[in-house]
């Protein structure tokens, strides 16, 4: 999911910095920044716009593109990287599309900058040998060119930052701010991966709480990273989530644990709680085991178990995460222990989550890798946001 996502990144209602009557407007020049963030929520109710409500055919590579018809959509990458002398590195490049009004109600306007759709993009860089975590936030209007969404062939971006499908199951992806970039090239080995019911993610009771959600579980990483003033060619593995849907927590939902795994003998976990204001983990948290073959194997909430065994209290915000966990399945007969790769992983921006690289032990030492875990509702409530 990653804030991005309810989807586990069911995700990051898009929290936006500037006015929405400027964005309506389609006014030819950029607004100067507010200092109050507002939570962009138009329209009102999410009426007019599509629900995921059961499971639709997914046909690629159209659908790794946007859906207007639904109020809410993430592109979420992350990856764990290596140079060659084995400095780590993990990465997050999410891209956020939020509709104005749905696409029925739009008024025509003749101005480029003229707009029904808002993007916001998270760029964050982990530096695991020196324990540096840099995070970026970038907001724009969905017009000019300047952030979009398209397929095929895929492309999203947001000024300089960029995804883009450049060969077959090959994606370019670039991100540069302050010093700190990206420059990576991802080979698709495994196809996307359907979650949930065929893609039909639930999330709650009522219907349309839901979103339509896959991932791509296993992208072949090579090319350079930048930190501390120095560039470093990298390898490694990175997982791309894309949902979409218009939808909201349930009442007493307050946040999710969501957790994408990559094993050494080619398989993957994804798998996610959402959180409840009573301590308890609500029944439509679930998952999904992903073998070397693409063979995928649907987890509920009674499959797997995840014990806590470490928490950091955040510096910035005050925070308590949880910091460590055990993952048991028993069906599966996966025990893993998972571990944060730097402690301070908090991504800041209009909403303040942990985003971070794991690294995952089996029982015995037989089965370890690499992932990513983001965790949100622990600054504030996310009940009522997506």
């Amino acid at each position: 999911m990653a804030m991005r996502k309810f989807s586990t990144s069911l995700g990051l209602t898009v929290i936006v910095t500037f006015a929405l009557t400027w964005l309506l407007a389609g006014c030819n020049q950029q607004p100067p920044a507010p200092a109050v963030p507002v939570n962009l929520a138009l329209p009102p109710s999410n009426q007019g716009f599509a629900r995921a409500t059961e499971p639709i055919p997914f046909t690629f590579p159209e659908d790794h593109g946007p859906h207007p018809e639904y109020q809410t959509e993430w592109w979420y990458f992350t990856g764990n990287l290596a140079s060659d002398i084995g400095e780590r590195f993990g990465y997050q490049l999410t891209f956020f599309r939020r509709a104005l009004l749905p696409p029925s109600e739009l008024p025509e306007r003749q101005s480029n900058w003229a707009t029904g759709q808002v993007y916001m993009a998270h760029f964050a860089l982990t530096d695991v040998e020196r324990q540096q975590y840099h995070s970026f936030e970038r907001l724009a209007r969905g017009a000019a060119g300047i952030s979009g969404a398209q397929s095929p062939p895929f492309q999203v971006w947001l000024e300089d930052w960029r995804v883009e499908e450049t060969a077959p199951n090959t994606y370019s992806l670039t991100a540069s701010q302050d010093g700190i970039a990206i420059n990576l090239l991802l080979f698709d080995t495994k196809g996307p991966i359907l979650q949930g019911d065929q893609g039909y993610s639930q999330k709650g009771p009522a219907p349309g709480q839901a979103s339509y959600y896959y991932s791509l579980t296993r992208l072949t990483s090579n090319g350079t990273v930048q930190s501390d003033g120095q560039s470093y060619t990298v390898s490694g593995e990175s997982w791309m989530d894309h949902e979409f849907s218009t939808s909201a927590l349930s009442a007493g939902q307050v946040g999710w644990d969501w957790f994408s795994i990559q094993l050494d003998d080619n398989s993957e976990l994804m798998f996610f709680q959402i959180r409840r204001a009573d301590g308890s983990i609500d029944p439509y948290s679930s998952g999904t085991f992903i073998t070397g073959d693409g063979t995928t194997t649907p987890l509920a909430l009674e499959d797997f178990s995840i014990e806590v065994t470490d928490t950091w209290i955040s510096p910035h915000t005050g925070a308590n995460y949880p910091a460590g966990w055990r993952l048991e399945i028993p069906s599966l007969s996966i025990s893993l222990v998972i571990r944060p790769l730097a402690a301070d992983q908090e991504f800041s921006g209009s909403y303040a989550y942990w985003e971070g690289a794991v690294e995952v032990s089996g029982e015995g030492g037989d089965l370890n890798g690499y992932g990513y875990v983001e965790l949100t509702g622990y600054t504030r409530s996310m009940g009522g946001e997506f």
